[in-house]
């Protein structure tokens, strides 16, 4: 695990993103306790900042919040300023967090449009990443990902799996290079695989 934090002494801070729709019957959602727990268990104490996507109502893009996120800081108005409000909140999370959980549930082989709004909160020239001569350049580097996704037919990694493809490189896109990917996937036809995925969750604690 590549964490990069200048005292040792202090708890992991964690940042647990969940987006299912289902509640607490959501199989991410379930997951990613379990792999709170298993960090937990690894590392000891940890400071959990828990954002619930589906639960609250994360602002889509708009001409606004464009105008004003390429508005220099500085030079930005009061409404400008209150236009990124939220995403800066959300950007503050991630910048604090050590480790990033992302729970995934695969809607029509992608993620939900709850967490597309969250990514793009949080995609943010100067913020998140920047951009130099050999392109962009992700700015949140020294922590590490984690992927929890789950689907009722999609079978995890596959070619009809652009939900954790998607994740995954938008955490890269942003400096997350490290990431683990957790599925419990094709559930409908696996009645085991939520097992199995917790099994593989619960082996980070050995």
């Amino acid at each position: 695990m590549s964490i990069d934090r200048t005292d040792s002494a202090r708890p992991l801070n964690v940042l647990r993103i969940d987006s299912s729709a289902r509640g607490p019957e959501s199989t991410t959602r379930r997951l990613t306790g379990d792999l709170i727990a298993s960090l937990e268990a690894k590392h000891g104490a940890l400071q959990v900042v828990e954002r619930d996507v589906s639960d609250t109502v994360t602002p889509l893009l708009d001409a606004d919040w464009v105008n004003a996120n390429f508005t220099d800081p500085e030079a930005r108005s009061e409404a400008q300023r209150a236009a990124l409000a939220h995403s800066d909140q959300l950007v503050a999370e991630l910048k604090a967090a050590d480790i990033v959980v992302v729970g995934v549930p695969i809607y029509n082989f992608g993620i939900p449009a709850a967490l597309k709004a969250w990514v793009d909160q949080i995609a943010r020239a100067r913020e998140t990443f920047r951009y130099t001569e050999n392109g962009p350049e992700g700015l949140l580097k020294g922590k590490k990902g984690y992927i929890v996704a789950a689907s009722g037919g999609v079978a995890i990694g596959s070619d009809a799996d652009f939900a954790t493809t998607h994740m995954k490189f938008v955490l890269g896109f942003i400096g997350i290079s490290d990431v683990t990917v957790f599925g419990a996937g094709q559930q409908v036809a696996d009645e085991a695989a939520h097992e199995k995925a917790q099994s593989e969750i619960a082996a980070i604690a050995a």
